[in-house]
């Protein structure tokens, strides 16, 4: 399955992955709002054995089957802050 990564200001280290590359039109308008204007950062050959950083590949081929995106947030700090 071929995906496409895209990055926008409003959204730092958040991404938005969507299958394909004519299927960003079909993102909804407020999910493309969110991130501001929109860039292209790669292009993804996923197969349920490609090993990806947050999410494993068999997951994000389901969601973007089942949702038409994917959006991968930036990681929690898992630090707590220290007690006064």
């Amino acid at each position: 399955m071929l995906c496409a990564v895209y990055k926008g200001p409003r959204a730092p280290d958040t991404y938005l992955f969507v299958p394909g590359h004519a299927a960003l039109e079909e993102v909804p308008e407020n999910v493309r709002r969110g991130f501001g204007p929109l860039e292209h950062v790669m292009d993804l050959v996923l197969t349920p054995e490609r090993r990806l950083a947050r999410i494993e590949a068999r997951e994000l081929m389901r969601r973007l089957l089942r949702d038409g995106c994917f959006i991968q947030m930036p990681p929690e700090d898992d630090h707590e802050t220290p007690e006064m």
